[in-house]
């Protein structure tokens, strides 16, 4: 053990006071923790929020698909007639 200087030595704690500080820190680190979790927790809220109404609109995303696919589907014929084209036969 080295020798200690008695002019700048703060005088060792006892263990009453060692276990009030570690108290007082774990106090704190909860208190920091719960306040961490609760923005993280509305964060979330927020996101499922937006995630279920986008949700909810793909019922009708679904139909626009469905009518642009039939669309689609009968647009060669539709420029058939239009051009007048008839198959031959």
């Amino acid at each position: 053990m080295g020798s200690r200087k008695k002019g700048n030595m703060a005088k060792p704690k006892n263990s009453s006071e060692r276990l009030e500080e570690a108290m007082a820190t774990l106090i704190n680190t909860q208190a920091s923790f719960q306040a961490n979790n609760l923005a993280l927790q509305e964060r979330m809220d927020a996101r499922f929020a937006r995630i279920e109404a986008e949700l909810a609109e793909l019922p009708q995303i679904k139909a626009i698909l469905v009518r642009h696919e039939a669309m689609l589907e009968a647009l060669p014929e539709t420029i058939r007639q239009k051009i007048g084209f008839k198959p031959k036969g």
